[in-house]
Formats: structure tokens, C-alpha cells, sequence
């Protein structure tokens, strides 16, 4: 099957050749990625994270090692600070870790949810938001599915993204 062409992205939404976890902007910045509501973490995107810094996966696992005293759930986001101007969103937006008959583990509305929450965040601290693909890996969806979500939830809000593409 075909892949379809990409469309130019809209404005406030830049697409850069880059890692995620190193983001190329001046100010505060937010580096957003997908998590998982098994308290998985060890394959994709994560690894790169922990390579870098180790709150936020220390954080994710007590998050969800506690979660029945808080609000760990599919939709939820948690920020945690890892230099004076970054911080890395953990957002529960996948279902498992597996595709089966259910199809993949994303949930789009769980991302949407995410990012709604984010934004509120974003503009309070002054920050742009950095992420690679969200959804798109280990998740299994689409950036037709995700790219819309990030321009009615962040774009629209006045919130900048960076995507970065690696290849």
C-alpha cells in the first residue's frame, strides 16, 4: 500500500530531523512522550529518556506502583522537572504493550485527553513541547490520527510543538 504524501505542517508546528530528548529551542521546554497503563517501560522512546536522565522512569514506576492512591490512568499526564528548563510528560495514552484482536495499544482519545491536559501546563511555565511521533511506534498508530489531535489540543492553544524524525 502506498504511503500518502505529507502535507506541510500547520503553522506552530515545526518537523525536524533530531533526538527528543535533546530539544533545539531557546526557553523552558516540555518534552512529551507515550506511556503505557501496564507500568511497562524498557522498549522505544523510554529507552532514550532513561539513557539521559533517570526521574522520569523512577517517577512513572512509582506512579504506577501507587496507583491505586492517585490519578494513574489512561489520559493522565505527570511532568517532572530534569534540568532547570525541561521537563519530560509521562502520558498514559496506550493500553498494554501488545497488539491483539483489540488493535493496537494506542488510544487516541487517551492522547487527546493527554495533550488537553498538557497545554494548560505548557503555557503556565512559558514552554514549547518536543516529542518524537507520539503513538506511532511501539503504540502502533497513526501521525494522521495523532497530528490532528496535537493541533486542536496544543496548536490551537497557542502551545509550540517540535516533532522529531530520527530517519
Amino acid at each position: 500500500m502506498p504511503v500518502p504524501p505529507r502535507l506541510p505542517p500547520p503553522a506552530g508546528l515545526r518537523i525536524v530531523r533530531g533526538d527528543a530528548t535533546s530539544p533545539q529551542a531557546p526557553g523552558p521546554k516540555i518534552i512529551a512522550h507515550v506511556c503505557n497503563n501496564r507500568g511497562g517501560w524498557g522498549k522505544g522512546f523510554v529507552l532514550a529518556l532513561s539513557r539521559r536522565w533517570p526521574e522520569p522512569e523512577r517517577d512513572y514506576r512509582a506512579w504506577h506502583r501507587e496507583r491505586a492512591r492517585n490519578d494513574f490512568a489512561l489520559g493522565a499526564v505527570r511532568l517532572i522537572r530534569v534540568r532547570p528548563d525541561t521537563w519530560v510528560a509521562n502520558m498514559v495514552a496506550q493500553h498494554g504493550t501488545r497488539r491483539g484482536s483489540g488493535g493496537p495499544p494506542i488510544r487516541y482519545e487517551a492522547v487527546a485527553s493527554c495533550l488537553r491536559a498538557l497545554a494548560p501546563r505548557a503555557l503556565e511555565l512559558g514552554a514549547t513541547v518536543h516529542m518524537p511521533r507520539i503513538g506511532c511506534g511501539l503504540a502502533g498508530g497513526r501521525w494522521d490520527r495523532i497530528q490532528p489531535l496535537v493541533e486542536r489540543e496544543l496548536l490551537a492553544r497557542g502551545v509550540g510543538v517540535t516533532v522529531y524524525d530520527t530517519d
